[in-house]
């Protein structure tokens, strides 16, 4: 009887614990795929996106792919065969990165092209900021501090030199905002008041390289150059440099963006002119809400269908849903109301090697 009562025992034992283990649910895979870690923001955003996926209860893989297109897509295939059921891509190369988020998708994983378009319609969603607004804002800035338009200046006999400094070419949003950047100058081209001298892009967003070829063109110019539209404050922070070995720093209007610490100094000496502010902080919190939501069957709220051909200017088909966050134009007016107060860059990053008798209050 008691050899009976044993076996019954066990018996329940081991149904329990088979039950157990069947209801115990499984933990889901989301993986972030990085294009590089060289590129000031990437790091902290993957490990706050990181933080706040493990929150939700989710399980994260991280890879990043130090500029190697072909590394980042091999990153991704091996992603999807870990399991992963959705990926946030940094894409270092968006029309490359397309072939493995289409066999991503094709596996039933979910996709959200963070902050750089990934050239497909089988991406989820789209999320970044308003970079055509970026464009404009940068080429506002520089405009405005040519005195354009109204400035006696600047006349057909007489027009400013400008020079174009594009973003990495593989990068959607260099193009995005190039196009905001000729909204804006194209009509004083036409009226023949400003001309553009130099015309080229950055690779990789690199600042080495961007300080080489503003060398080039300074000397190809002979030093004429009346102002630099650039696309992002690593970009002008190098072509900062060549301007300022021929002491045209500070006399040279410059465009950014995104708000760096050293491009806000730069801006608080009078070296560069303008930045664009967007809020990065949003952008990690947004994606990760958006992933719990695709991969819970949810609805992701604030998105808007665009056709690709609208966003590339290629003629892609389809549609995706993106979502666009708003951006600030920033200079030495409001550095710190928008970016000191906000506590989006320190007091003492912004105002470094700043003479005391020239600094605000700390907020």
């Amino acid at each position: 009887m008691s050899r009976k009562i044993l076996y019954i025992t066990m018996l329940i034992v081991l149904v329990v614990s088979l039950f157990g283990c069947a209801s115990k649910p499984k933990v889901v895979k989301v993986g972030l795929s990085f294009s590089d870690f060289a590129t000031e923001r990437w790091k902290p955003e993957a490990d706050q996106m990181t933080a706040l996926l493990k929150a939700k209860g989710y399980e994260v893989l991280v890879q990043e792919a130090n500029h190697d297109v072909k590394l980042q897509n091999d990153q991704i295939d091996n992603m999807v065969t870990q399991g992963v059921k959705g990926l946030i891509v940094i894409a270092e190369d968006g029309e490359a990165a397309a072939t493995a988020v289409d066999k991503a998708a094709k596996a039933g994983v979910k996709v959200i092209a963070y902050d750089r378009l990934i050239k497909t319609q089988n991406i989820a969603a789209y999320l970044s900021f308003d970079n055509t607004e970026v464009g404009r804002q940068e080429a506002k800035g520089v405009m405005t501090a040519l005195g354009l338009p109204g400035s006696s200046t600047w006349t057909k006999d007489n027009p400013a030199k400008v020079v174009l400094s594009g973003g990495s070419p593989t990068d959607n949003n260099a193009h995005l905002v190039r196009n905001g950047q000729m909204e804006v100058i194209q009509p004083f081209i036409d009226s023949g008041v400003i001309k553009v001298v130099a015309d080229q892009w950055v690779d990789n967003w690199d600042a080495a390289f961007a300080e080489k070829m503003m060398e080039n063109i300074l000397t190809a110019q002979q030093n004429k150059v009346d102002a630099v539209i650039a696309s992002n404050d690593g970009t002008a922070l190098g072509e900062l440099q060549a301007l300022k070995a021929q002491g045209l720093a500070g006399k040279v209007p410059i465009s950014g963006q995104d708000a760096t610490a050293d491009g806000c100094n730069s801006i608080v000496k009078g070296e560069q002119t303008v930045t664009v502010f967007k809020d990065i902080r949003l952008l990690a919190p947004k994606a990760t809400d958006m992933m719990d939501a695709l991969l819970k069957g949810q609805p992701i709220s604030g998105t808007q269908d665009f056709t690709l051909k609208l966003l590339t200017g290629q003629d892609l088909p389809g549609s995706i849903k993106a979502l666009f966050l708003p951006v600030v134009q920033v200079t030495k007016a409001n550095v710190y109301d928008v970016i000191v107060k906000s506590k989006f860059q320190p007091y003492d990053a912004v105002y470094r090697d700043i003479p005391a008798d020239q600094l605000p209050p700390k907020p």
